[in-house]
Order: structure tokens, then sequence, then C-alpha cells
């Protein structure tokens, strides 16, 4: 476990709240672990009936550890715990709630599209910019996100890094209410008590309705093998190496 996850069951919510807000809620190896049990936990205890995430500080997540990747990247380290967080959310039959305090970077974003009920400050930004690290989407949001918002707006958000307000993010059905900061844990906790009071049978039996989960699932595992290609190519590296070096990438000398 991390200190950097907080876990707590109120009645028959498991709130997940994101807990390093010194570093925007980058989400570290252990974070994922420790979430992915969460969420595991949740689908199999009965006195759970909702999920909530949220964070601490003014970002839901900065997205993953870039350290976690550089590691991968090199060959040292334990791997990525990522995938299995996703898959999680993927598989996940109970609704599941969003609280997002601001800056939604990456998985910040494309777990959203796993959730049910999605609030945003009024400060959120949401972006996916996979291809400026030399990588590829995930959590079946190359599938998912064109879906919600057409071909060509995500393709701005995954190639050239475009982010979305939260107006604008609410606008294409991506979120349900834009609130003050201040209001948005209040409203997304509100809306999670109205769900627990909902007939679970039923509201399971709709989810999977809205949902083709085995599609999503394959689309995932699609991503997941290309993204760790990718974590491989001297593009990746060289991204990575910008990253912490502080500098803009040069893609052109490379092959790609």
């Amino acid at each position: 476990m991390t200190e950097h996850i907080k876990i707590k069951q109120d009645d028959a919510i498991l709130e997940i709240i994101f807990a390093r807000p010194e570093k925007k809620n980058a989400l570290s190896n252990a974070m994922y672990r420790a979430a992915t049990e969460a969420l595991g936990a949740a689908q199999s205890n009965q006195t759970i009936r909702v999920v909530l995430f949220g964070a601490e500080g003014d970002a839901f997540t900065a997205g993953n550890d870039l350290a976690d990747f550089a590691n991968a990247a090199a060959g040292k380290g334990e791997g990525l715990a990522a995938h299995d967080f996703i898959e999680a959310l993927g598989r996940a039959d109970k609704p599941i709630v969003a609280a997002v305090p601001g800056l939604a970077v990456g998985v910040g974003t494309t777990m959203l599209l796993h959730c049910d009920l999605v609030y945003l400050a009024e400060t959120a930004k949401l972006s996916t910019p996979f291809v400026n690290l030399a990588l590829v989407p995930e959590a079946a949001s190359s599938m998912l996100l064109p879906a919600r918002i057409g071909h060509v707006r995500a393709f701005a958000m995954f190639a050239l890094g475009d982010g979305l307000s939260a107006a604008e993010a609410v606008a294409l059905g991506l979120a349900n209410r834009v609130l003050p900061k201040n209001a948005v844990l209040t409203a997304a906790r509100e809306a999670a008590r109205t769900l627990a009071t909902r007939p679970l049978g039923a509201i399971v039996a709709t989810k999977k309705l809205m949902r083709d989960r085995e599609r999503i699932l394959r689309r995932m595992d699609e991503e997941a093998a290309i993204f760790a290609q990718r974590l491989q190519t001297d593009e990746a590296r060289e991204a990575l190496k910008a990253f912490a070096e502080r500098r803009q990438p040069d893609f052109t000398r490379l092959a790609s």
C-alpha cells in the first residue's frame, strides 16, 4: 500500500482519493496497485454499491509518474502497473463517480471515459498528450474518445496535445457539470449517495447494456501491447530524456 492513495468506505460508497498533491497526483506504480486493489475489493464487497474517485490539491492527476516510464524504457524496475488499473476500470460493474478538482492529464482523462458520472472544477483541463511522449493512447481511449467527441477532435488531443476546458468537456458529453473547485467533491458525493439508494441490480444491468465490455477489454490489450513496444523505441527514449532535461524533444533525426 501507499500513503499516496487514501481509501475510505462511507456507508455504501468506497472513496479512492489520489493524495500526492506535491507531485500533482502523478500516479506511481504503488498508487496504481493500491487503486487496483481497492477497485477489485469494491466489486466483491456486497456492502459497497458505488466507487468515487477524487483527489487532494489542485490537480486530479498529472498522469503516470514519468520516472516509472523512464525505468521501463531502460529495462529497469518492476515494469508498469498501470494496465492492471485500467483493466479493473474496464471490468467494473458497479457505478463509478469522479470528482475532478483540476488538471487531468493522460490516464487522468482516459479513466473518466470509464466513469459513469463526472464532476469538473471550473479550472479543470483535460488532455491526452500521448504522442508527445512518442507513445499511444491507453484505457481503450483510442476507441472510446473518438466515439464521444469525433475523430478529428480526438486526434488533435492525442497527436497535437490539445486540451479541453471543463466547459468544453461538458458540452462534448465527457462530464456532467462544471462547479467551483470547492464544490466538486461535495457534488460527486451527493450523486454517489443518490446512486447508492437505487436498485443495484438495475444499475449494474443498465451499465452493462451501455458498454461493450469485451470489446473495450480487447482494445485495452491491443493498446497495451503497442504501448509497451513504443516505450522501447528511440523516439520514446528521446521524449523522456528531453522531459528530464527540460527541453523540447527532437524527433526529426529519428526513424519511426
